[in-house]
């Protein structure tokens, strides 16, 4: 059971991969950077925790958040199942496929065969296109190998591990219907949500407060390490690397506002993209410092890092602003 033509070629992130091979299949091509705005992805979160052997630096929001606000914002018929069984999650999953619908699953990449570093993340999507005796067909991102088999023993267990970021084997399908909300009404509500939600963060270790505790904490990071050569450069490669398109996702979001611009005809939205033409390299420029720091020992490539995340916490406030409809403030 193959369902042909299910893809999202050169896919860099995991959830909007997926979501666009589905909405392909239904007719509908959009692009990544789209997607992605359009589920409100962008945010940041400075994450310190007990369970945790190092902090974590994210820049986007919750999993599956992405999926449900672009399907609102889309007018996109979304039918989400979960279970604790085992044999009703795959019963979930061969129906859709059997009605000629390839699936969304949360997942735990670290059980999935096509991983070649296997650390737990619970937060990890793929399309499933299909299925043998033997194995599971997936569209996986570009960096992952795009079209992936994994054994079905592996997929059971990457849907049902739990932990942080798990869901209960989760699965999503997606209908297109004939009658959609305007674009241009849909690209500035989204922009307007994502910027709101920004700036008023319900705790310090998110949005732009959480960029200013980054500020404050990386210069800690090489005595908070137990092994800085390892810690460091793995959360470079996170922010930088690890599915986010470069720049902590701000790459995706800087060409989310130029795309965003046109079909709106939006001065604003224009500059917003041009505010974060400047602002993705700077990201990239603190995960070359982070991963500089664990490579040579040497404290003064956190200290600039923390001299970028100040200006990036001020430049990302100001940016919002204006992407908030709070005026073009310098």
């Amino acid at each position: 059971m193959i369902i042909e033509d299910v893809a999202f070629p050169a896919g860099v992130h995991c959830e909007t991969t997926t979501l666009g091979a589905l909405l392909r299949h239904e007719g509908l091509e959009l692009s990544e950077p789209m997607l992605f705005g359009l589920g409100e992805g962008l945010g940041f979160v400075y994450w310190d925790a007990k369970y945790l052997d190092f902090p974590f630096l994210g820049g986007r929001t919750k999993p599956f958040t992405i999926t449900r606000n672009a399907a609102d914002r889309l007018g996109l018929e979304l039918r989400v199942q979960e279970t604790a069984s085992p044999r009703k999650a795959w019963q979930n999953v061969t129906a859709a496929l059997a009605a000629g619908r390839p699936v969304g699953l949360q997942l735990d990449s670290y059980h999935l065969d096509h991983f070649t570093t296997k650390v737990h993340f619970g937060g990890h999507f793929a399309a499933l296109r299909g299925y043998d005796d033997t194995h599971a067909h997936l569209v996986d991102t570009a960096q992952q190998g795009g079209l992936v088999t994994t054994t079905l023993a592996s997929l059971a267990l990457a849907r049902g591990e739990r932990g942080p970021m798990t869901a209960r084997n989760r699965s999503y399908t997606v209908a297109v219907p004939a009658d959609r909300p305007s674009a241009a009404d849909a690209v500035r509500e989204a922009v307007r949500s994502t910027a709101r939600t920004f700036l008023t963060p319900p705790i310090a270790n998110l949005g732009h407060s959480g960029i200013d505790k980054a500020a404050r904490q990386v210069v800690r990071w090489l005595d908070r390490s137990a092994d800085p050569a390892h810690d460091l450069p793995l959360a470079a490669t996170l922010m930088e690397r690890g599915g986010t398109g470069g720049g902590l996702f701000r790459v995706l979001f800087r060409d989310f506002l130029v795309e965003a611009a046109e079909i709106a005809d939006d001065d604003v939205l224009r500059e917003g993209g041009a505010r974060y033409a400047e602002i993705a390299p700077l990201w990239t420029e603190v995960a070359t410092l982070v991963e500089t720091a664990g490579n040579t020992g040497e404290q003064a490539h956190l200290t600039r890092a923390s001299e970028v995340l100040t200006d990036l916490a001020e430049r990302e406030r100001r940016a919002m602003r204006l992407l908030a409809g709070e005026g073009c403030s310098p």
